[in-house]
């Protein structure tokens, strides 16, 4: 039988190695991202389809706004669409910011109650 010249399989760079990565991110004091399962990305997902709703509504929003300042026919009329859009705006920012920071807090939230920070 023929000796077979033992090689090494060469080891792979700390800088190279997924596992050394994770492990150093979690000591960098992000944790243990096991605790990332899916209900945490589906939440992400559902946050991200919600910005681009938003997005999407306020262009929408934007164009018929602008449709409308061109058939102006004065300024009181110009003001007046002016202040309603600018009052709408307000109130669908701070509609669309209180539905995020509920969505980002219930992201976090265990199946078990505990918070993951």
């Amino acid at each position: 039988m023929v000796d077979k010249p033992q090689t090494q399989t060469p080891k792979t760079s700390s800088a190279t190695d997924p596992f050394s990565a994770m492990t150093q991110i979690q000591k960098a004091g992000f944790g243990s991202m096991m605790g990332m399962g899916t209900a945490w990305v589906e939440a992400l997902s559902d946050m991200s389809a919600e910005m681009a709703d938003f997005v999407a509504e306020r262009i929408k929003e934007d164009v018929k706004v602008q449709h409308e300042l061109l058939h102006c026919k004065n300024v009181a009329n110009l003001q007046h669409i002016r202040g309603q859009y600018l009052q709408r705006a307000i109130d669908q920012y701070q509609a669309e910011t209180s539905k995020l920071v509920e969505m980002g807090t219930k992201a976090l939230k265990l199946p078990d109650g505990e918070d993951r920070s």
